[in-house]
């Protein structure tokens, strides 16, 4: 029922992209897995294989849910996908108005090395999170897994590194309750355009 990546336009795939990396990377500020970097982040004080690991753990678990999502199109009618999607991403308007908390304890890998320690503890927090259920949501809609997985990938590193390099220094300054409610009602929006038909465009 999808199409291959390569045989999309050009202006889809940048807006797949765009769109990916856009939500996740708002969707990020102050999630569990951004408090995690920053834990690691006070913790090692070794920015770059801390990076390293949120990059390569990102692009496996992120890749795990746009083959989900993709695989959701497969499965599914047009428009039951579409009413699952619609609802799904007015579920996570409503979800990322919930704070986010992060158990110290769920990063304690040190015996394992900086680089090891943030691949294992950062996929595992990523499982079931808000991002990961963002990536295959988006997967579904765009039916476009190589761009929508590469752009949450990278909002997810433009949410992640500073925090890193930063650490708690910009823990506090982040207006961390607006930039919520402007994911929720971006979520809310396209939601509820999902639920209208706007999906129809991309086949649904």
């Amino acid at each position: 029922m999808w199409s291959f990546v390569f045989f999309r336009p050009r202006s889809f795939i940048l807006e797949a992209f765009l769109i990916s990396t856009g939500f996740v990377a708002l969707a990020e500020i102050g999630d569990k897995t951004q408090l995690l970097s920053f834990i690691l982040a006070a913790k090692f004080r070794k920015p770059l294989p801390i990076c390293l690991g949120i990059l390569v753990a990102t692009l496996f678990n992120h890749a795990l849910a746009g083959v989900v999502g993709t695989w959701i199109t497969s499965v599914l009618r047009p428009e039951t996908l579409r009413w699952i999607l619609g609802i799904s991403f007015i579920a996570m308007a409503g979800w990322m108005l919930i704070p986010d908390k992060f158990d110290e304890k769920d990063a304690n890998f040190a015996k394992a090395g900086v680089f090891v320690t943030t691949l294992v503890a950062f996929f595992l927090a990523e499982m079931g999170d808000k991002t990961q259920i963002a990536t295959v949501a988006l997967a579904a809609q765009y039916q476009a897994l190589v761009p929508v997985v590469i752009g949450t990938t990278l909002g997810m590193m433009v949410a992640n590194v500073p925090a890193v390099i930063l650490g708690y220094k910009i823990a506090d300054t982040m207006p961390v309750t607006i930039v919520h409610r402007i994911a929720a009602g971006i979520f809310l929006i396209l939601g509820i355009a999902t639920l209208l038909g706007a999906g129809e465009s991309l086949g649904f």
